[in-house]
């Protein structure tokens, strides 16, 4: 999912969202759409591999208005001692304006997970407050994203925080990397980090090779370190 990692930056945003969202519909124009389509060799979220380290096949699509913008995107998952779950649907909207020279991203994200156990309660709501600003040659951003019942079914209450940028050091090159920590009420937090570099092949395909890791590999080994190497197509 296009992370894609707060509280500080949320409250900035929130603060001025009244005047901000004003200012967006006032200047709505028609609608533009994207599709994209990616293969990777690990879907890995937060540093966690959702297909037991196999491969991925994901697809979406997204409309902005304007400030404005909604979305949906799909993948194959797989979760250990669970052979039910097959696919994770998110559906996402929200605002991006422009204030002091930092992009805003305020919005809400959905996840939503087909074929799940009666039992199982994977469906959450996460609330979403980002920013990021060029400095230099280099794009730096921060996001947090907030859940009041967690992913499972022990009704937990998740914050993630995420430092993240990226610079082009030559021609159709990115290099980029990010910090998070996942906070989780039942003390499943952990530390992850990620770091890679996306190569432009054509206008609308890139390559992206990325290393990701997490401070706990004994929550099982979907936590461990692993190299991923994706495919991605944008239109």
């Amino acid at each position: 999912m296009e992370i894609q990692t707060r509280f500080a930056v949320a409250m900035t945003a929130l603060l001025g969202l009244g005047s901000i969202t004003s200012e967006a519909a006032a200047q709505t124009t028609s609608p533009q759409w994207s599709f994209n389509a990616a293969a990777t060799s690990d879907y890995v979220f937060r540093g966690v591999s959702q297909t037991e380290e196999d491969v991925a096949l994901s697809a979406g699509a997204d409309v902005t208005v304007g400030q404005f913008y909604a979305g949906g995107w799909a993948s194959n998952v797989s979760f250990p001692g669970d052979d039910d779950t097959d696919a994770e649907i998110d559906l996402y909207g929200g605002v991006r304006p422009e204030v002091a020279g930092w992009n805003l991203d305020i919005g809400v994200v959905g996840y939503f997970y087909t074929g799940q156990p009666d039992a199982a309660d994977y469906d959450y709501v996460e609330l979403k407050a980002a920013a990021s600003r060029a400095v230099g040659p280099a794009t730096v951003g921060a996001a947090v994203y907030w859940s009041p019942d967690f992913f499972g079914a022990a009704e937990d209450e998740a914050t993630y925080v995420e430092a993240n940028a990226a610079f082009s050091p030559a021609d159709k090159w990115t290099v980029s990397g990010a910090l998070g920590r996942q906070f989780v009420s039942s003390d499943f937090d952990y530390t992850t980090w990620n770091v890679g570099a996306a190569y432009q092949l054509t206008s609308n395909l890139a390559a992206d090779v990325r290393y990701h890791d997490t401070d706990e590999h004994d929550f099982g080994d979907i936590y461990g370190e692993r190299a991923v190497v994706s495919l991605k197509a944008v239109f």
